[in-house]
């Protein structure tokens, strides 16, 4: 597992290459976002906050972090979940890695 923590976080992100997963222990609590490969295309499976923890925009600094994998990475990037579908909605600068 590698921290991919963006500069200026409160907290540690880690990428599990193994589990295809980024995610963030807060409090005790794990928040996570899930993801697979295919065919140079990284699909946002799901993305979790507990709800002890959420309201503070861990979810969006999850995508961020997963997203910038996808740019480095060259992936085209496809949201199969809910909370991504909505992020890219809100969020029309990362419109150049949709599939």
């Amino acid at each position: 597992m590698a921290s991919v923590t963006p500069p200026g976080l409160a907290y540690e992100v880690e990428h599990d290459l193994v589990r295809h997963r980024f995610q963030a222990r807060i409090q005790g609590y794990l928040a996570l976002l899930d993801y697979q490969i295919k065919r140079k295309r990284m699909v946002i499976t799901h993305t979790e906050v507990p709800e002890a923890i959420a309201g503070r925009g861990i979810a969006g600094e999850l995508t961020k972090v997963a997203l910038r994998y996808a740019r480095d990475n060259k992936y085209k990037v496809v949201p199969a979940c809910a909370y991504a579908e909505q992020f890219f909605q809100r969020h029309t600068e990362y419109d150049d890695l949709l599939a």
